[in-house]
């Protein structure tokens, strides 16, 4: 999957198989990590679909901070919609020390799976 920009420069957004469903519309999590990491207050982050009875799953961002305050969904919420569709916003924030990743920079979405899981 791609998104183009006003400009023409074309971003790929990763793999079909990490796509969240939310109420039958799809959202790919490097889209919406992207903007969290323009956050102030967020220095890493990793999105993932929590399963919800009612929408299938649900967007949930596990996100680790820049300093010793931590963004509130509301600060979250708030800067999501600025630059993204309302079904694409994180429905819950689940702030970790670290971000796990891979040696290669690639996130552990199972790990964080687990997190939002856990704690949405």
């Amino acid at each position: 999957m791609a998104i183009a920009d006003s400009d023409g420069t074309i971003h790929l957004l990763g793999r079909g198989s990490m796509c969240i469903n939310t109420g039958g519309v799809k959202v790919y999590p490097e889209e919406v990590e992207a903007v969290l990491k323009t956050h102030p207050k967020i220095a890493d982050a990793v999105v993932v679909g929590v399963r919800d009875e009612r929408w299938g799953e649900r967007v949930v961002a596990v996100v680790s901070t820049a300093d010793a305050n931590a963004p509130t969904i509301e600060d979250v919420d708030e800067h999501c919609r600025e630059h993204l569709a309302g079904y694409k916003v994180p429905r819950a924030v689940c702030v970790v020390d670290e971000v796990i990743r891979s040696p290669a920079g690639k996130p552990d979405y199972g790990w964080a799976q687990e997190v939002a899981a856990g704690r949405a």
